[in-house]
């Protein structure tokens, strides 16, 4: 169940109305360089329990690992019955829930890794969010999240903070947030940081609660 909490009631609105348009949007993106990062970052993971926070339409599910037993979470009604199609229709096993990511309705130490795409720019309370994911991550367990977030450059970054309030309005995610920085404030250990792409903008975060 998600919170009652207008910016999460907000957030949830606004993927709900992109949902059916949301996989035309990114698909440049996809074939040009996203894809590429999700299968880098799926190779990754350990498993044999995962949880992905934010599943959206289902992007990640070609690249989860055979034989795992993956959990996947998202606060959008619309977005999921996307996901659960796309699971349907090519034979994936996941086991989808609706929930917010900022109140996970799950036991202490229950996966052994836990997986993001592209959400914790979306999620109203990320430090919230990621504490929830240290909680349901197991002790010495796996964190990855894949992120864009404000630019290092002084002046990029202060361009992205005057965008920043229409980007939300018209695509959900803030485009400055500082998500290396939210992930230590929630308490967890940094493993590796490797920037990808737009100088520093695009990372990918590995971390252990």
């Amino acid at each position: 169940m998600a919170s009652d909490n207008p910016l999460t009631r907000a957030t949830r609105a606004r993927y709900n109305r992109l949902a059916p348009f949301y996989d035309r949007m990114e698909a440049m993106n996809e074939r040009s360089a996203f894809g590429k990062w999700r299968q880098d970052l799926w190779r990754r993971v350990r498993g044999p329990c995962i949880l992905e926070v934010g599943v959206g339409t289902g992007k990640n599910m070609p690249y989860y690992p055979k034989d795992a037993q993956v959990t996947a979470i998202d606060l959008s009604p619309a977005m999921l019955q996307r996901a659960s199609a796309k699971a349907a229709q090519e034979g994936y096993a996941v086991d989808l829930r609706l929930m917010d990511a900022q109140r996970l309705e799950f036991p202490d130490a229950s996966f052994d890794a836990v997986v993001s795409t592209f959400v914790f720019c979306s999620v109203p309370d990320a430090v919230r969010g990621l504490r929830e994911v240290r909680r349901v991550t197991i002790p010495g367990g796996q964190i990855l999240l894949l992120e864009h977030m404000r630019s290092p450059n002084r002046a990029a970054g202060f361009i992205m903070d005057l965008l920043n309030p229409l980007v939300v309005r018209i695509m959900g995610a803030n485009i400055n947030r500082r998500t290396v920085q939210n992930a230590i404030a929630a308490g967890l250990t940094i493993v590796r940081v490797d920037d990808l792409a737009l100088g520093g903008i695009v990372k990918m975060i590995e971390a252990t609660p």
